[in-house]
């Protein structure tokens, strides 16, 4: 499906910044607006005109603020640091010591802070502890009751913030009754931009002690814990809740069984050898020529070998070997959600790969195109993804309730 562009990764990411409007993370006008002076592929117009609309849109904010507007500013800053993510997203030539991406990034986080400290629900920021450091991360809960209820733990993915937690998740679930607890993991948002923590294989390492905080939390019901993983987070939760077993539900949107062979599938056969045999003065360059053509091959190659913390496409390629649920997914003994979407342009065949592993009680969705949620994690129909995922969520906390009292 086209959004605006026949680019193929400029039309999913403007897709993905307009789908937030459900949540009042984008307005459709801005985006149209935005975007009528931004070509095919040039991405230093995205940048340009992402960031002129965010700040517009941050400055209504402020002004509103100022004038005791709450509502008016909560709205404008929401959507201000959407924006403002939206512009950082293709700086990627040398993001770890880009000023442009720390100043970007800075300002998405800060206009999330604001609007949050207006919503009507508590929202607070966290510090979850993490080998010799801390996660930054966001508790939204329902209502200041102090009831423990049923809680998310939201993990995101390749490229997702901390604050696009909101829209991707912790709205519907508030409204449903569900409390979020959603952080940046190594290799992620403020943890990769601030701290220079890459991302890991291993992420029951991270997620354990999430989990070991958010049990800390009177506010969060310890038998009705709910791990989601959204893209990347599709295989980072799965592996996760292999060794985790204190939840009560996994969902995955979407499934992600092997994260090296979405890559390797596409690559050239003799480019494929290369690498695996560590040939990379060859693979390199033929790599950098393949990246000049494709906006989207360019772009995820160049965010990999930062969030990955290697030193080039080859060795990041490389790296993703260990990123498998070979050997593990039977491991997984809680009642798991697979989403799949028709026409996911990352990793088709991934979530059948995942249905086929799971002994755990399980089920499989395809969400398809022809009601315009077959995008990968299902952009431009987050109210669909989320009737899906929350419903099943109720009926299966509801059942093992029922068969533990």
């Amino acid at each position: 499906m086209r959004f605006l562009y026949e680019d193929e990764s400029f039309s999913f990411e403007t897709l993905r910044a307009a789908g937030f409007a459900n949540y009042g993370g984008s307005d459709l006008g801005e985006v149209l607006a935005t975007v009528r002076h931004i070509g095919e592929g040039d991405e230093e117009a995205w940048l340009r005109e992402w960031k002129a609309t965010a700040e517009r849109v941050h400055d209504i904010g402020s002004r509103a603020l100022a004038a005791g507007h709450r509502v008016s500013a909560r709205e404008a800053l929401l959507r201000a640091s959407n924006y403002y993510r939206t512009a950082e997203f293709y700086r990627r030539d040398d993001p770890a010591n880009d000023p442009e991406v720390k100043h970007l990034s800075t300002l998405s986080r800060e206009t999330f802070a604001a609007a949050a400290a207006l919503m009507d629900t508590p929202v607070e920021a966290v510090r979850i502890p993490y080998l010799d450091t801390s996660l930054p991360g966001y508790l939204f809960l329902v209502d200041e009751s102090g009831t423990p209820r049923p809680t998310v733990i939201f993990t995101s993915g390749f490229d997702s913030t901390l604050e696009e937690a909101y829209f991707a998740v912790a709205a519907a679930a508030l409204r449903r009754g569900y409390n979020v607890l959603a952080y940046d993991g190594p290799g992620q948002g403020a943890a990769l931009r601030e701290q220079a923590l890459v991302f890991r294989p291993d992420w029951e390492a991270v997620v354990t002690p999430v989990v070991d905080y958010a049990l800390t939390r009177a506010e969060i019901d310890p038998e009705r814990l709910v791990l989601l993983g959204y893209s990347l987070g599709g295989y980072l939760t799965a592996r996760a809740a292999a060794h985790e077993h204190r939840l009560a539900a996994l969902i995955l949107d979407d499934g992600l069984y092997d994260y090296h062979d979405a890559h390797t599938q596409v690559m050239p056969p003799f480019l494929r050898e290369w690498v695996e045999t560590g040939r990379d003065d060859l693979a390199n360059p033929v790599a950098s020529l393949l990246m000049q053509g494709s906006t989207q091959l360019r772009w995820a190659l160049r965010n990999g070998v930062w969030a990955f913390g290697a030193t080039s496409v080859a060795d990041y390629i490389r790296r993703t070997a260990d990123y498998t649920l070979d050997g593990v997914a039977q491991l997984i003994d809680c009642p798991t959600l697979i989403l799949d979407a028709e026409n996911d342009q990352f990793f088709h065949g991934q979530p059948q790969r995942v249905q086929a592993a799971l002994t755990c009680p399980h089920t499989l969705i395809t969400l398809p195109e022809a009601e315009g949620a077959g995008e990968h994690c299902h952009m431009g129909a987050m109210s669909r993804f989320h009737q899906i995922a929350f419903d099943w969520l109720d009926t299966t906390l509801v059942a093992a309730t029922q068969a533990t009292s």
